[in-house]
């Protein structure tokens, strides 16, 4: 038996990857009747964050929110909300999450989809088992709010929006971004977002509503979770309160829309610094994949096992964690054979045929020098069932320079960058059959996790590890690791 291991996502750890979290990457799961004190170490991050279990499935009920205030003396780039309230997007499985996700691995398939989402732990009153407990936030008429929202959802995105309210986004992924009006917004698993909105319609009853975005051919939850926003005063209420209007679950173009117009405050107030001339510039291809069965005996395509793979390379986890076997210098726990460019360049995007399928599978980290201008091209490929792939970085924030439909082109590409005024986030949506470029100074030196947030994918192998090297003065090395760590299983 062990005990789940907390990620704080989001959180930078500066110097000190000892506490990060996800399992068998930067420790061990802590033995059953033993303890291990995770230091939690702040640095820029401004709004909502959260933190959830990084051991197999179980982030599905174990997380929570993060809130980081404005400094003392200093308050928020907008007008002061009258209250705050909490919206934490999940989702309700009938059956056991883990046994869920250890059956899927075993024979190959593909794991149940939920049987809810839900809005702070009550999926609402469009399902049966929940009309009688559905999420009310009382408001008062004309008074502004800010919701926290964070979306703790397992394997899909989600739409969200207010019936008849207009909603001001303001901040994402514990930073400001310029605001955006909109009717509605795109979260992906993983993102957290602050959105202002100002109970300004004829006091009565309106549905908050969270429906999947998920432009796949793979199974997925199509069902909606509902709150609702509901106005204090006295007056009769509506038998069924109004609804929004959200995207189709497959509007691609409507999460497209919603995502490009994220901006940074870039202010004096709140300055950013996109790195503008690259020393790493990494190219990967995000697929899922197949890793064949003899006989056809596995429960994926054409009876082959399901995978997934950055670079065509299915991660493996190893028994040791890996920052563990970097600092100590443990041989055969992983190489440093990640590759900065895929095997080969092939149309990504278009009829890939059937030699992609198949990854390699391997524990392969990429090394980067400390003090580095990264730059990272995120392909998504149109290998297996191509969609949305929300990609998350452990121990950075990283400025989302470009995305665009189709193959990524070296020469025209680059052109459409926005090096002005990029979001920097943690989490991003790389769209599907489509790129997203990302930028950030490696200025963290560890060992730090990169992966999809679609739970299932990163379960089959969408996963690798960056390594930061330490730079050259004392206060640019990783820190030393506590006194106890929990121990590792023998490899």
């Amino acid at each position: 038996m062990k005990v789940l291991l907390i990620y704080r996502h989001g959180v930078k750890q500066p110097r000190n990857p000892w506490p990060d979290g996800p399992e068998n990457i930067t420790q061990c799961p802590i033995p059953a009747g033993t303890s291990f004190t995770q230091e939690l170490s702040f640095s820029d991050e401004e709004g909502t964050l959260w933190w959830h279990a990084h051991s197999d499935w179980s982030r599905a009920t174990v997380h929570g929110a993060i809130i980081i205030y404005p400094k003392p003396g200093t308050t928020y780039p907008y007008p002061v909300p009258y209250k705050e309230e909490l919206l934490v997007l999940g989702e309700w499985y009938n059956g056991d999450v883990m046994a869920i996700i250890d059956e899927a691995l075993e024979t190959g398939g593909d794991p149940n989809t939920s049987d809810a989402f839900a809005i702070n732990g009550q999926p609402g009153d469009l399902y049966d088992c929940s009309n009688a407990s559905t999420y009310r936030l009382l408001v008062n008429y004309g008074k502004t709010y800010l919701l926290r929202i964070v979306n703790a959802v397992m394997n899909e995105e989600i739409f969200f929006g207010i019936a008849k309210h207009n909603l001001t986004v303001v901040g994402m992924d514990g930073g400001y971004v310029k605001p955006i009006n909109t009717d509605y917004i795109m979260i992906t698993p993983g993102q957290t977002m602050d959105v202002l909105v100002t109970a300004n319609q004829s006091p009565s009853h309106y549905y908050i509503m969270g429906s999947p975005f998920a432009d796949t051919t793979a199974p997925f939850d199509n069902t909606s979770t509902t709150a609702i926003f509901q106005y204090s005063g006295n007056y009769t209420p509506p038998s069924t309160p109004y609804s929004p209007s959200l995207p189709a679950y497959d509007d691609k173009d409507a999460a497209g829309n919603f995502t490009v117009r994220l901006k940074s405050l870039a202010s004096k107030q709140h300055p950013i610094s996109v790195p503008l001339i690259i020393t790493e510039r990494i190219f990967i291809t995000v697929s899922v994949n197949q890793i064949y069965c003899a006989n056809e005996s596995c429960a994926g395509p054409d009876g082959n096992r399901l995978s997934a793979s950055l670079n065509n390379i299915s991660f493996v986890t190893p028994t040791i964690d890996i920052l563990q076997a970097y600092y100590r210098h443990i041989r055969g726990v992983y190489n440093c054979t990640f590759p900065s460019i895929p095997p080969y360049f092939f149309n990504f995007t278009g009829d890939v045929g059937n030699n992609t399928i198949y990854p390699s599978q391997g524990t392969k980290a990429k090394v980067i020098k400390y003090g580095s201008a990264v730059e990272i091209i995120f392909q998504g490929t149109n290998v297996g069932a191509a969609e949305n792939h929300p990609m998350h970085l452990h121990g950075y924030s990283f400025y989302v320079v470009g995305m665009g439909n189709g193959n990524f082109d070296f020469k025209t590409s680059p052109k459409t960058y926005n090096l002005v005024d990029p979001p920097l986030v943690n989490t991003i949506g790389v769209p599907k059959n489509g790129w997203t470029t990302i930028r950030f100074v490696a200025d963290n030196p560890g060992v730090w996790f990169m992966h999809c947030h679609l739970e299932r994918h990163a379960s089959w192998g969408m996963d690798t590890v960056l390594i930061v090297t330490n730079g050259p003065a004392n206060t640019n090395k990783m820190r030393e690791p506590p006194a106890y760590m929990p121990p590792c299983a023998k490899s």
